[in-house]
């Protein structure tokens, strides 16, 4: 492992970072996919704080492990944990959207470093990992490959021929991590699409499956942890997660996936973003 991959002791801090980034980058926009980016901030803490090698002087590392975000509107959440690890400077991240910026509100790996895939279009990123770890896999290498899709991404029949493919060839250098926020962008994922037992759908599929406190990040450490262990089978986390977690003001809202902010909206992240950094800074003394 390389030196810069230097783990995290305290993920919870970790997060409390991220989230405080994420709020600000969009605060400060005045708009941007809140709900997404946040119920995947604990996730992303521990995979770069505990799991994923990976080195920020050397983004194309090839012992690097990939990290595919497929949904691509995460990416703030993401541009965070990747700042804070030394991918860009923290300052970079308040371009996000701006005139010619190389922050685009979906991943994009042509702009970005540390970013393995330019995601956007639901039920793409899963297909990629599974090319990603079939080709180490094939290869003999022991990088590792992990996905983030979300619940409602997962309407997309691409996701479920995917996972038919990464259970037929027992991708087991490969975790998928569910982010079941319960919403997707247009309401609730089970008025959508209709009531989804991710875990024993998966299991059906043939993978390891595992429900895990989404908004734990030690919890989603302690499973990675135990997926490295699982060499049978293909691993998928499904994360009980809250879009907009962090924010009761977004979390609340009915339209929550993407979010124009009002002077009211302003107010409650702004409190938030204060209480986070207040907390921060308690822990300091």
């Amino acid at each position: 492992m390389s030196e810069a991959t230097a783990t995290t002791t305290d993920l919870t801090r970790f997060a409390a970072q991220v989230r405080g980034l994420v709020l600000k980058m969009l605060h400060g926009l005045g708009y941007g996919h809140f709900g997404g980016s946040l119920s995947i901030v604990e996730a992303l803490a521990a995979l770069y704080g505990r799991e994923v090698r990976h080195d920020p002087a050397n983004p194309a590392w090839d012992e690097r492990d990939y990290v595919v975000l497929s949904k691509g509107h995460g990416a703030p959440a993401l541009y965070a944990t990747l700042a804070l690890r030394g991918f860009m400077p923290v300052e970079k991240l308040f371009t996000l959207n701006a005139n010619g910026t190389d922050l685009p509100s979906h991943a994009d790996r042509n702009k970005v470093e540390g970013v393995e895939m330019t995601t956007g279009s639901m039920g793409q990123g899963i297909s990629v990992a599974a090319g990603i770890a079939y080709g180490l896999k094939a290869d003999g290498r022991s990088n590792r490959v992990y996905c983030i899709v979300g619940d409602g991404e997962l309407n997309e029949g691409q996701c479920w021929e995917a996972a038919q493919f990464i259970a037929r060839n027992n991708l087991h250098n490969l975790v998928l991590l569910v982010d079941d926020n319960k919403r997707q962008l247009d309401g609730w994922t089970t008025d959508i699409s209709g009531t989804a037992n991710f875990t024993g759908k998966f299991a059906a599929f043939g993978f390891h499956a595992e429900s895990v406190p989404g908004q734990d990040a030690e919890a989603i450490a302690a499973a990675l942890a135990r997926a490295r262990e699982v060499t049978d089978a293909p691993t998928v986390l499904v994360l009980d997660t809250v879009k907009g977690a962090g924010v009761p003001y977004i979390a609340e809202l009915k339209d929550n996936h993407h979010v124009r902010l009002d002077a009211v909206g302003k107010a409650a992240v702004a409190e938030a973003m204060a209480q986070l950094q207040a907390e921060l800074e308690g822990a300091d003394r």
